[in-house]
């Protein structure tokens, strides 16, 4: 959990901390939707669980894979080299039902609702459980373009891009929630081995 950071500008996302130097994954599409609207000069403002406030820049992008690394460039009350709360990758992907958490920023606004402005009452982190259901039949998990390869069923919302997925019992970071699939309602995300393969 204090591994786990959001967004404190206006776009919502989740972030989670993957090395003690301040290195951040993310979700591509939590920093810029497409390659020419990626801006690596532009500075970056995201909260740890614990309510300290980084500053930290793009250093790398992948559309298809739908994944960012940033580097934490400053951070508030901090002494510079002290190290930052981080999360180990897992080496490989869960069995199918292996229990998981989702550590993520729902978002305060319901962007499901008609009206703008309504908020939804969520708190800035929520951890949600849920298990690992396997990856979409045929799919590439190297390709999260256009949706999330790996399956689970975490309850996640808008701001959850970018969300860790945490295996329960080893507490390493086996996948990122990226989306949904609006047919059947299975959250979807990108998995360890998508994450490796860019980290």
């Amino acid at each position: 959990l204090q591994a786990a950071l959001v967004f404190a500008q206006a776009e919502a996302g989740t972030a989670a901390c993957i090395h003690p130097s301040g290195l951040l994954l993310t979700c591509a599409h939590c920093v810029a939707e497409t390659q020419s609207e990626l801006d690596l000069a532009k500075t970056h403002y995201l909260l740890f669980a614990s309510g300290t406030l980084v500053a930290a820049k793009c250093i790398a992008w992948d559309g298809k894979r739908d994944l960012a690394l940033l580097l934490i460039t400053a951070a508030q009350g901090l002494t510079a080299g002290d190290p930052f709360p981080a999360m180990e990758i897992a080496e490989e992907p869960p069995k199918v039902g292996t229990k998981l958490f989702c550590v993520g920023h729902p978002g305060s606004e319901d962007l499901e609702c008609e009206e703008e402005g309504v908020a939804t009452g969520y708190d800035v982190l929520h951890v949600s459980r849920g298990a690992f259901r396997g990856y979409a039949e045929g799919q590439d998990v190297q390709d999260n373009e256009e949706i999330g390869a790996l399956m689970h069923d975490c309850w996640t919302y808008w701001g959850h891009s970018g969300a860790p997925l945490v295996e329960f019992k080893t507490g390493k970071l086996v996948g990122v929630h990226s989306s949904w699939d609006e047919e059947t309602g299975m959250r979807r995300g990108v998995g360890v081995e998508a994450i490796r393969e860019f980290v």
